[in-house]
């Protein structure tokens, strides 16, 4: 077995070369603020990524959430469906103005939200579904669609994790009312700190830049489309730096081969597990045929939640930098205080407890995953 020269961490950035020379002209040309140069070529990719639908970069993937429950006009009393496998923005946004959360049991396989399950838990209070693509794996979304459509209700995608991934050959974030993107350090592209809004309702459009834009006309002002700007509506301030589009952008030009990448990592990871499989005691991630994933997690899943312990502490005593995910939300004092949930929880938390997450990043070297591998053979043997 190798020895290591140093740690393996759980997540790394790529960082191109091309961002050192992308960032240094935003800061050179002394205008660093919002939507400039690069938020304008991040703008032009994404256009073109989902074939035409309006994108605007945002100051995280929380914020894109945000956006998303102020432009549903989501007020006090409404109920917003959504899994309790998720991180804690997926619900603050809509919490925030005043929405009690229902969570939903979900499918063990994929981590996500269960489409046969949503019809139970909607009321004459429902007014969206969220749809969590855990893994960037795509949840059902033409279940979840036909049951939004029947109801009346609205779409929200969580695609934090998900971009570069399909459902039917779309891009994840373009098959509901708004996509939110992350790009967070810990994402497959990353901003240090950002996000994204796909707006896939034309007429949100313009809602969507004042609201963006503290409630102003502003980016109409800028485009020569009104003499003057005004407060029209109520809004934040949701544009990023230019300095953190510019680091984007160096990765969003070569995305294509970044999620190659990626992906012949997971996929090493997983064809070297599955020849263990029957000696390891683990479960695999389920590859739905209708969607293609972008690689941004490899879990596992072990027995218990003693044995996920253990590994963790074996792994990280053996210097490897793997860890759990989310607590489920309905099990926490938020949780608790600001959502209910429907049915019961079958999945959510057993699954929970079994998963454990494998270090994956674009410059993990493949000795390094075999390493990782040998310490969990090492650890199923005793």
């Amino acid at each position: 077995m190798m020895s290591l020269d140093k740690p393996i961490p759980f997540s790394r950035p790529f960082i191109p070369p091309s961002a050192d020379q992308y960032v240094l002209d935003v800061i050179h040309s002394r205008r660093v603020s919002g939507d400039l140069s690069f938020t304008k070529k991040c703008h032009k990719w994404f256009l073109d990524y989902t074939n035409g639908n309006p994108t605007l970069l945002t100051t995280s993937g929380t914020h894109a959430l945000e956006m998303a429950a102020l432009l549903l006009k989501i007020q006090i009393g409404d109920e917003v469906i959504m899994p309790s496998f998720t991180f804690s923005s997926t619900a603050n946004a809509f919490i925030l103005r005043g929405a009690r959360i229902v969570f939903v049991d979900i499918e063990p396989t994929t981590m996500n939200i269960d489409p046969q399950l949503i019809e139970e838990a909607i009321t004459d209070k429902t007014k969206a579904i969220v749809a969590v693509h855990y893994a960037g794996v795509s949840c059902d979304m033409d279940a979840i669609q036909a049951i939004a459509n029947k109801h009346s209700l609205s779409v929200i995608e969580d695609a934090a994790q998900g971009l570069m991934s399909t459902y039917k050959e779309k891009p994840l974030g373009t098959l509901s009312d708004y996509g939110c993107y992350s790009f967070h350090e810990t994402k497959n592209y990353t901003s240090g700190e950002g996000g994204a809004l796909v707006i896939n309702k034309k007429e949100s459009s313009l809602p969507a830049e004042v609201i963006r834009e503290k409630g102003t006309n502003r980016s109409e002002f800028f485009r020569g489309e009104v003499d003057k700007y005004t407060w029209l509506d109520v809004g934040s301030s949701f544009l990023p730096s230019d300095v953190n589009a510019a680091l984007l952008y160096s990765q969003l030009e070569i995305a294509q081969q970044m999620n190659l990448d990626r992906l012949k990592i997971w996929n090493f990871y997983f064809n070297e597990i599955q020849n263990l499989k029957n000696h390891l005691s683990i479960e695999l991630p389920a590859q739905p045929s209708y969607c293609k994933h972008n690689g941004h997690i490899f879990f596992l899943k072990v027995e218990s939640l003693e044995i996920r312990q253990n590994l963790l502490s074996h792994l990280k005593k053996n210097s490897i930098g793997a860890t759990f995910h989310y607590v489920p939300l309905h099990s926490s004092p938020a949780g608790q205080k600001y959502g209910r949930f429907s049915g019961k929880d079958v999945y959510t938390t057993k699954e929970s407890e079994r998963l454990l997450r494998l270090p994956i990043f674009n410059e993990i070297k493949t000795a390094e995953q075999e390493y990782i591998i040998q310490t969990l053979i090492n650890f199923f043997k005793t």
